[in-house]
């Protein structure tokens, strides 16, 4: 919906101009003045010198505004703060003030309007628009003397980010960060958009951010009225549309919904390079699950061949760091050959995933190679000394010159290849990754997959096999290499619902490719989280340096529910799945919609903010409600306790009207759809003795992709005992002639049970699916 039929007095103004996205003593005294600003109280200064002392000798302030002896000229409250994006602002001219009453009772008693400012620390315009405008003294100046300044961590506050980014995309027709809206005294948002040029012309600009902020103050010290009327009107919007409308009871959502965003997918699909045609390209754009599953429940073979296509186009492109493993979160063009270089946590764990199951659906052991290779990226690079992950590293780094530009430590030219492997070994490797003199991003080379170690070896005379040992002899010597070089920023704040991800990630790969020390990593995580970011049984959202703050959120309880119950599926310690029905009741108790059904993202004791949002889109991270519905599924054929049964099927008819209206908005929920339409199979394995004795059965199901079923495997005795009371499947299960014994079954009633495996195999044969992709020799098309 467009606003402009009530916002006429903004067309003065013009859209948004947007795009795509050493410290010395504690004393107060050294804490200055901002521009246009009197001193800070004494109280606020000497809170401000303490923290900034606290820093350390190491420490080099982020701002061109210097001291001579190397301190900041300018500090202002977010230096108290926790996060490395608020932070990252803590020495601008602007007085920004963190999300809270403190700012907003401000902008009251002053009678200003508030300038809310959202992005996130490896957001590389957001980089852009801090050196162009907050650092700009003049535009501090005026933002200073006229408004109350906030600035937002949108990773530890999603709550706000969605809030206004339903009203930017309201006015302006898109969305992005860094996200720039104007906002009443109460909070309401009247104007915005997403990176403004700090000046008229800059950039092909008509208007500029200071003539912006200069227009708007000028209009709300002649008619605040007028203003105080459109940011009414439009919070209401925002309301409106902060969940989905009500469903009334009707039929329930069928696989023909899934069949129709199939079709959807398929129109769009990228015959040439995979994923979604056009640029820029985001793995998330195509919902590879989601086709899996339809090619398991169908035998259409179409779209098995869409996701093989993608996972190796995406493997070979530059997206994925040929080098030291994991994947940037997005190609700026549709070969997935430049990409936007920043790695964020989230985007790794479910690409892992999404390998994974390309590697059961299909049998092909390099989409395993890249999933081991995304794990040792995060175990060697964005895990904590205590075990839990970090969230992102930036896509700038600091280049030769000693300023930062974007991509230059992934990038490569021919002479630093030949530097470190020599002149014969470098030849082979470029021609392997495609480097070139004149290179494929300014004037330097992102490495890709251009070339087959095959061809390769035809091109230069070499076997194969000595190729092939060259090249991962050359992987590890330009990894280290490289390490030589300044890296990215590392943002090692460490998100609930993000080490979910991951934690789940680690545990598939243990299951799936048989890898202890993988469920080890995964444990170690959940137990940080667990003891770390828990408060008297509820979650906390954000931790770093000691510090777990703010509320959890829908998707820090769906994620990290799911995750547990992974753990449980491939350890089989009841621990976990104990904690994932705790973490349920108290998602069920203060974020359940009891009028509408679905759940809220925020508690129902979080602070009030002008909407409550039920989060319905599936993008770049599942929504929560869509990982919920999976989790209540799951734990309906766990437990067998059926209010998770029916709590899933009112969540799913609190989304009916949208799944039908917008299916491809909710790809994941259309996921955990597949799971209920199929009647999941529930596999209990019991062993006499040790459960590696399981080992058979398991390594069929290890290669055979069977999505839709729940795994319990337990030691006859005491294990089984302490699991029964949690998983009543177990109960009257026993190894039969002392002998491993597998039981399958569906909505509790049990095949026959078997100590062979080809009798297990035949029981796990689909019955009335159509084609099934558990044959990897009958499914890969090669």
């Amino acid at each position: 919906m467009r606003w402009s039929y009530y916002l006429s007095w903004f067309a003065l103004l013009g859209a948004p101009w947007a795009c795509a996205s050493a410290p010395g003593s504690s004393e107060p005294f050294r804490i200055g003045p901002l521009p246009g600003l009197a001193l800070f109280p004494d109280s606020l200064r000497r809170q401000l010198a303490q923290a900034l002392a606290a820093k350390g000798p190491a420490y080099r302030p982020r701002t061109r505004h210097l001291l001579e002896d190397g301190s900041p000229k300018f500090t202002n409250r977010l230096i108290l703060e926790s996060s490395p994006y608020l932070q990252q602002h803590a020495h601008n001219p602007v007085n920004w003030y963190p999300w809270g009453e403190e700012a907003f009772e401000a902008a009251r008693r002053e009678h200003k309007l508030v300038l809310l400012s959202v992005g996130y620390s490896t957001c590389h315009w957001c980089h852009v628009m801090e050196h162009e405008s907050f650092e700009d003294e003049e535009i501090a100046r005026y933002l200073n003397e006229h408004y109350i300044a906030i600035k937002v961590d949108r990773e530890e506050r999603p709550d706000v980010d969605a809030i206004y980014m339903r009203a930017v995309q309201a006015l302006a027709g898109q969305g992005g960060w860094p996200m720039t809206v104007w906002l009443t005294p109460e909070g309401e948002p009247f104007f915005g958009g997403t990176y403004f040029p700090a000046r008229d012309g800059d950039r092909g600009a008509a208007r500029g951010f200071l003539t912006y902020l200069r227009m708007i103050h000028e209009r709300w010290a002649e008619d605040p009225s007028e203003i105080l009327q459109y940011g009414a009107r439009l919070a209401a919007h925002v309301r409106q549309s902060s969940s989905p409308a009500a469903s009334p009871a009707g039929a329930p959502v069928g696989p023909e919904i899934v069949d129709q965003v199939v079709g959807f997918f398929a129109r769009r699909f990228d015959p040439l390079y995979g994923g979604v045609q056009g640029a820029p390209k985001f793995p998330s754009n195509l919902p590879l699950r989601l086709l899996l599953r339809h090619h398991r429940r169908t035998g259409d073979p179409e779209p098995l061949k869409m996701v093989t296509l993608t996972l190796e186009k995406m493997a070979a492109g530059g997206i994925h760091d040929q080098i030291g493993g994991g994947f940037h979160r997005y190609s700026t063009d549709a070969r997935w050959l430049v990409p936007h270089f920043e790695k964020m946590l989230y985007d790794n764990a479910l690409l892992t995933e999404a390998y994974l199951e390309g590697y059961q659906a299909t049998g092909r052991e390099d989409f395993a190679q890249v999933a081991r290779r995304i794990l040792a990226y995060v175990a060697r690079e964005m895990t904590s000394p205590e075990g839990a992950f970090y969230s992102a590293t930036d896509a700038d780094s600091l280049g030769p010159e000693g300023h930062p530009e974007e991509g230059w430590f992934f990038t490569w030219t021919p002479a630093e290849f030949e530097a470190v492997l020599g002149k014969e070994r470098a030849a082979v490797v470029a021609a392997r990754y495609g480097l070139t003199q004149q290179g494929n991003f300014e004037r330097r080379n992102v490495l890709h997959v251009a070339k087959t170690a095959e061809e390769v070896a035809a091109q230069f005379g070499q076997e194969p096999a000595t190729v092939g040992r060259w090249i991962e002899e050359a992987r590890e010597a330009l990894y280290r290499a490289r390490k030589q070089r300044p890296a990215p920023a590392l943002d090692d704040k460490i998100l609930t619902a993000w080490n979910g991800l991951m934690i789940s990630a680690f545990a598939r790969a243990a299951f799936v490719l048989d890898e202890t020390e993988y469920s080890r990593r995964a444990a170690q995580a959940a137990r940080f989280v667990l003891s770390r970011l828990r408060l008297e049984g509820r979650l906390l959202r954000s931790y770093r340096e000691g510090r777990a703050r703010h509320n959890g959120y829908l998707d820090d309880y769906a994620f990290l529910i799911r995750a547990l119950l992974d753990l449980y599926e491939t350890t089989w310690e009841p621990e976990w799945l104990v904690e994932a029905l705790r973490l349920q009741e108290r998602l069920d108790r203060h974020y359940w919609d009891g009028e509408g059904g679905g759940y809220y993202m925020t508690s129902d004791d979080h602070e009030t903010l002008i909407a409550r949002e039920k989060p319905a889109y599936d993008g770049a991270e599942p929504s929560g409600n869509s990982i919920a519905l999976e989790n209540l599924l799951r734990l309906h054929e766990l437990t067998t306790d059926d209010r998770f049964r029916q709590r899933a099927d009112a969540l799913l008819q609190a989304f009916a009207g949208q799944l039908r209206r917008y299916p491809a908005s909710l790809t994941e929920m259309l996921v955990a759809l597949e799971f209920r339409l199929a009647q999941p199979k529930e596999i209990v394995i019991v062993t006499p003795g040790a459960r590696e004795q399981a080992g058979a059965f398991l390594d069929l199901l290890r290669r055979r992709w069977l999505p839709q079923r729940v795994l319990v495997v337990a030691q006859q005795g005491a294990d089984l005992e302490r699991q029964a009371k949690l998983v009543p499947l177990l109960q009257g299960k026993v190894a039969l002639q002392g002998k491993p014994t597998a039981y399958v079954c569906q909505a509790g009633v049990c095949k026959l049970p078997v100590t062979e495996v080809e009798a297990f195999l035949r029981q796990l044969e689909p019955t009335g699916e159509g084609r099934s992709a558990d044959r990897p020799e009958q499914a890969t098309g090669r």
